[in-house]
C-alpha cells in the first residue's frame, strides 16, 4: 500500500552549523557564522508549506586553550540559539598538524587544522530516531555532507516499515560562485540564494 500523503506535514530542521557556514562562506562571501538558523529554517520550510516543529543545531567547539576567539563566538551564539528554543549539540573539536606545501616559495609548512568528530554520526542518530517515533513527516537537513546519504536510505526504510509517508531534503547556500552544487544523495534539494540567506542574517556580531 502506497502511503498517503499528508495535508499537513510537520517538519524538523537538522543543521550541521559547520557545513552551512562553509557553504555560505563559499557562495556569498561571508568569513564567519552570521545566520539566523531559526529564521532561515522558518523560511525555508513556509516557502515549501510544511510547518516547522522543532530545529536541532550541531556543531564542533573549539576548546579555549587551542583557539579562543571561537571558543568565545560559539559559546554566545549557542547560548542565545539555546534561549530561542533550539535544541543544540556540540562537541569539542579534535587537532591534528596538516603539512602543506607553499608553491611560491616552494617550502612546506605545518598548521594545526580542527576536525570535528562525532557530529554527523549524531545528526543521522537523531533524525533515524525521531523518524522511528514519528516525530516528522520532512527532515529537512542544511548539509551536503554525502555521508549523510545513508541517513535518507534509512528513513526510507522506516517509511517502508511504518507504511507513512516520509520526505528528506537537503538544503544549502548556492550562487555562480559556489564550487559545490549538490545537496546530500538521495534527498530533495533546496538552494538557499542570497537574497533568502540575506533576510535571515543575525543582527548580533558575537565576534
Amino acid at each position: 500500500m502506497t502511503p498517503v500523503e499528508p495535508k499537513v506535514k510537520n517538519a524538523i530542521v537538522v543543521v550541521d552549523g559547520q557545513n552551512l557556514y562553509r557553504a555560505a562562506k563559499d557562495a556569498f562571501g561571508y568569513n564567519y557564522p552570521n545566520y539566523n538558523i531559526k529564521l532561515l529554517s522558518e523560511k525555508i520550510c513556509s516557502a515549501q508549506g510544511w510547518n516547522l516543529t522543532t530545529v536541532h543545531f550541531y556543531t564542533g567547539v573549539p576548546d579555549p586553550q587551542d583557539d579562543a576567539f571561537w571558543h568565545n563566538f560559539w559559546s554566545k551564539k549557542l547560548s542565545y540559539m539555546g534561549r530561542l528554543g533550539i535544541k543544540l549539540f556540540s562537541r569539542p573539536l579534535r587537532y591534528h598538524n596538516k603539512d602543506s606545501l607553499c608553491s611560491s616559495c616552494n617550502k612546506t609548512y605545518t598548521s594545526l587544522v580542527g576536525h570535528e568528530k562525532g557530529v554527523d554520526v549524531r545528526i543521522a542518530l537523531d533524525a533515524i530516531r525521531l523518524a522511528h517515533e514519528k516525530k516528522y513527516d520532512v527532515a529537512v537537513i542544511f548539509s551536503q555532507d554525502q555521508d549523510l546519504s545513508e541517513l535518507a536510505d534509512e528513513v526510507r526504510r522506516i517509511s517502508i516499515e511504518q507504511n507513512r509517508w516520509i520526505k528528506v531534503s537537503s538544503a544549502f547556500p548556492k550562487s555562480p560562485t559556489s564550487k559545490n552544487t549538490k545537496g546530500i544523495n538521495n534527498t530533495e534539494w533546496i538552494q538557499i540564494d542570497k537574497k533568502t540567506y540575506d533576510a535571515c542574517i543575525d543582527p548580533n556580531d558575537y565576534r
